[in-house]
């Protein structure tokens, strides 16, 4: 198995290349110190497994990982880091990346380097707790955004593609009927839907 690793701090990708040469199956074919080598590297070496830092100069990690993947959606990107931000996972995630694991877990590192490579996904404990919220928390930030939608707006739609009458929700939330109709009507000219299956349809695609 060969593994290619990515890390801005030599010291570091000196200590991953002797932990991974310690096991027999492994060969480093080669090590790196920025995205933009990440990426140049990647194309040259062609290797079963790239293990890469997040946070780097020129270009991060999660920015090669994406130009890698674009370019070979074969590619197995496991990502080491000191940093478990639930944004960083998020993006993780989305992208495609094979693995999210922590430097200071050195253990793990030869084992997980191995599962990636036998095509499962790794994700530690301590990033496993995280993901639920970051994937949510990203996608409604997303939709807020790009839709200019106000926090009470996302409640609304949230319950009405929960199966909530405009009753219910004026309970849930301690509004009047009349008032969550008009934030339906509001929303769904923002949106440019026609009714509230439509909208249902919205919230489960986009969040």
């Amino acid at each position: 198995m060969r593994v290619l690793i990515v890390d801005d701090d030599k010291l570091v990708t000196s200590s991953l290349k002797m932990i991974l040469e310690s096991d027999r199956e492994i060969e480093v074919a080669g090590t790196g110190n920025s995205g933009k080598e990440a990426v140049d590297l990647y194309m040259e070496l062609k290797p079963d497994v790239l293990l890469m830092d997040i946070r780097m100069d020129e270009m991060t990690g999660i920015e090669a990982a994406k130009a890698i993947l674009e370019k070979d959606n074969k590619a197995k990107v496991l990502f080491l880091t000191t940093f478990s931000d639930e944004e960083y996972i998020a993006e993780a995630f989305r992208i495609g990346a094979k693995g999210y694991i922590l430097k200071q877990n050195y253990e793990s590192i030869i084992p997980s380097v191995k599962a990636v490579f036998m095509g499962q996904r790794v994700f530690g404990d301590e990033i496993i707790t995280k993901i639920p919220v970051s994937l949510n928390d990203s996608k409604t930030k997303h939709v807020k955004n790009t839709f200019d939608l106000s926090e009470k707006e996302i409640e609304i739609i949230t319950q009405v593609a929960n199966g909530l009458s405009n009753k219910e929700i004026a309970e849930a939330l301690f509004l009047s009927e009349g008032t969550v109709r008009n934030y339906i009507s509001v929303i769904l000219e923002k949106l440019n839907l026609r009714d509230r299956t439509q909208l249902a349809i919205f919230y489960y695609k986009n969040m």
